[in-house]
């Protein structure tokens, strides 16, 4: 019996080592390999388990206190790094309605100067929780509004005065003495001064979206319609005097006034657009325009060429109130084109070598 089984166990070693049955096992093995194989790609592709992202936002609480009496007035939360002041005045605004956005001042420190409205909070955080103190700005006007009223009102104020109203001068007398042709020339200079600076804001300058008190239009309302009132009542009067050198004097003076006023507008629009990429960042450079090519000798042309409508004005009409007013408008521009001029240097100190700030060669 024990011999038969290990008979039989020899024969069975022995189909298996014959290269018949090794040739049906590798086909039995690569079957079930290809099998497997079909399975696979049958199933798809292997998809990862997605990551998950743990985004990481900062929020700060943003505490408000009364720059005068430092008492709280309240707190904004849930303010991200991005926010700017502006978003925070928007909040505050939300928390207290009394107070609106333009009339909210916000300072690091008590006396220090007010942030901007583009100024991200993150700039200015050195913690999550940061102080700031609120002052109230009064009332408060759009720039828009503050230069349309400062123009439109000399344009109407001068033309009132050009009519001869009958209760400003005597009517008699204005009608017994005829006007020089200097006074209708006076007048159309004056209202094409105004006209360009009207359409300028509305359409070349890119004035800003912020405002300011309203005590400072006031100022300048009274400055400007003061002066043009002032100015319009000796030029318009009857006993008026016509310049010294007669219609040479004017005749040149008109000219160049124009041409001031051209140089002007000229240089305006390059201000607004400096090249054709939308890059603010470089210093206005000339074109082909003739008038522009005063950027070669000046920094601030705009100012240059105000000042020549002024002077040829003054010569054109010989009037001591509009002398002075050019004296008091140039002293203004020369202190603007100052500060202009340094900014510039600190900026783009390569092309400003050689440069003034309003006069080519002296100021």
């Amino acid at each position: 019996m024990f011999k038969r089984h290990k008979f039989l166990a020899s024969e069975r070693r022995r189909e298996l080592i014959s290269p018949g049955a090794t040739r049906s096992i590798l086909k039995n093995d690569l079957r079930n390999f290809h099998s497997l194989s079909q399975f696979i790609l049958s199933a798809g592709p292997l998809r990862s388990t997605p990551a998950v992202k743990h985004s990481k936002t900062t929020h700060f609480e943003i505490e408000i206190l009364d720059a005068q009496t430092r008492k709280q007035i309240c707190i904004v939360d849930k303010v991200t790094q991005k926010s700017t002041i502006h978003d925070v005045k928007q909040k505050f605004h939300k928390a207290c309605p009394k107070w609106c956005p333009s009339r909210v001042g916000l300072q690091l420190e008590r006396g220090g100067p007010f942030l901007k409205d583009y100024i991200t909070i993150q700039s200015v955080a050195s913690s999550s929780i940061v102080t700031l103190y609120f002052t109230d700005l009064g009332q408060q006007v759009s720039w828009t509004t503050v230069f349309l009223a400062e123009y439109t009102g000399p344009l109407l104020i001068y033309l009132l005065f050009y009519l001869r109203i009958p209760y400003i001068y005597d009517m008699k007398e204005s009608s017994r003495r005829l006007r020089h042709p200097v006074v209708h020339l006076a007048c159309f200079c004056h209202c094409i001064h105004y006209i360009r600076y009207l359409l300028e804001t509305l359409f070349v300058h890119k004035v800003s979206a912020g405002h300011t008190p309203l005590k400072n239009l006031i100022k300048s309302c009274a400055f400007y319609w003061g002066f043009t009132s002032w100015i319009a009542y000796y030029i318009n009067h009857p006993r008026y005097t016509p310049p010294s050198f007669g219609n040479r004097q004017v005749t040149v003076s008109a000219i160049n006034f124009l041409i001031c006023e051209a140089g002007n507008h000229f240089i305006n629009v390059v201000l607004a657009h400096p090249n054709h990429t939308g890059n603010n960042a470089c210093f206005p450079s000339p074109n082909y325009n003739p008038f522009t090519w005063m950027f070669f000798l000046v920094s601030c042309p705009n100012y240059t060429y105000e000042i020549g409508s002024w002077i040829s004005f003054t010569v054109m009409t010989q009037t001591l109130p509009v002398g002075i007013f050019t004296l008091l408008m140039s002293i203004q521009m020369s202190l603007w084109a100052q500060k202009k001029h340094k900014i510039y240097l600190k900026k783009f100190s390569s092309y400003m070598h050689r440069k003034s700030a309003m006069i080519p060669f002296i100021l």
